[in-house]
């Protein structure tokens, strides 16, 4: 396996020399490493805080070049079985309410997936985790083409892990999900590189920190369509990042998030009060919304990125996975030129059908540079 070092490792430069200012992915942990290679000492504590602040102050500075904005979008009759003969015209796009011209369009049904599984084992999950365990054999199991197919296998509680690197093997994948438990390393380790001795973090849900960090560290250097499940009952009270960093990383790595809310033993959706805060904030993003409601996190998670939301209790494993499956499969991808620039900050979007009766569901903005 592999660690992101600590941040105390070697000096960060930002990509395109654009000087020094770390991503939050890399203060909480900057390279990788084979596991057969030597692993520094991590640093810890007050530079670990450092580097949080820094990041913050990044995001209001750092964003991406946008030349042609690229969407992603699934579209569901009132019924909610998905629409796949849809052609360009049927598409309309808003940009901060401004109409765009849809310069691209195809329909995709067997693209080549990058997929990330992002399990919480938090303390609160302990009597759901072999559930999770076994949904998440039955995702691959179903999903999966070793051929064309890549996945990864992150778990989360105070600390956020990386059990399994980008893969087409259900065997390596499998194993991985075969090691989840309870309590975990702050920064994304790889597991067995932890110091010899050291007890393992026990409590906190540390999730804004897992979608950061499986945006910027594996998702980011991917192609085509993208997307992480996420299966958690949505309370993070541990995590460095906001649910407004979350959401901004999978964002810029064109990254979709589908949530599924699994509920634990003595707890409920009504989650811990998200962390750092969840509102967006400054930078012409939208306005700060505070939420504490673990199923309102996931929803908004989900519904920013373009992804869904599943309620595990409503819905089995088999129907869940089916259905992102479908969706995942049967997409149409969008592409537009935004026809003014504002300067940098964020950008709403709106895609809607011409039918009526139809639901899109796609992102509903990114973050533009210039």
């Amino acid at each position: 396996m592999k660690i992101w070092g600590s941040a105390c490792d070697s000096a960060v430069t930002a990509p395109g020399g654009r000087g020094s200012l770390p991503s939050l992915s890399e203060s909480l942990g900057e390279s990788l490493r084979d596991r057969r290679g030597s692993v520094p000492t991590a640093c810890r504590g007050f530079i670990l805080l450092a580097a949080v602040g820094a990041f913050l102050f990044a995001q209001e500075t750092i964003s991406t070049d946008v030349n042609v904005v690229n969407v992603f979008a699934t579209v569901h009759d009132k019924k909610g079985a998905i629409v796949k003969d849809l052609t360009k015209d049927d598409f309309a796009i808003d940009e901060d309410g401004r109409p765009q011209t849809i310069k691209y369009f195809s329909r995709e049904s067997d693209l080549p997936l990058t997929l990330g599984l992002v399990v919480d084992t938090s303390r609160s999950m302990a009597s759901v985790l072999d559930q999770e365990r076994i949904a998440s054999y039955r995702f691959f199991d179903q999903v999966l083409r070793e051929d064309k197919d890549q996945a990864f296998v992150i778990h989360f509680d105070a600390e956020v892990e990386l059990l399994q690197d980008l893969t087409s093997s259900r065997k390596l994948l499998q194993k991985a999900l075969g090691e989840l438990s309870v309590g975990a390393p702050r920064q994304l380790n790889r597991r067995g590189q932890q110091d010899p001795g050291q007890p393992r973090a026990r409590g906190g849900t540390s999730l804004y920190d897992a979608v950061l960090l499986a945006s910027n560290e594996l998702m980011k250097k991917q192609t085509g369509r993208k997307a992480l499940i996420v299966l958690t009952d949505g309370d993070d009270n541990a995590s460095k990042s906001t649910l407004t960093d979350a959401i901004e990383a999978a964002q810029k790595t064109n990254t979709l998030v589908y949530s599924v809310l699994i509920t634990g033993e003595n707890n409920s959706p009504m989650g811990g009060f998200g962390g750092r805060g969840m509102g967006r904030h400054g930078g012409g993003r939208p306005p700060m919304q505070q939420h504490h409601d673990g199923r309102k996190v996931l929803e908004q998670l989900s519904r920013e990125t373009g992804g869904g939301f599943f309620d595990a209790k409503k819905m089995s494993y088999d129907g869940i996975y089916r259905e992102i499956q479908d969706e995942l499969r049967e997409q149409y991808s969008l592409g537009y030129t935004p026809d003014k620039n504002q300067g940098p900050g964020y950008r709403t979007i709106s895609v809607v059908t011409k039918k009526k009766d139809l639901i899109v569901q796609a992102r509903n903005g990114y973050y533009a540079e210039k």
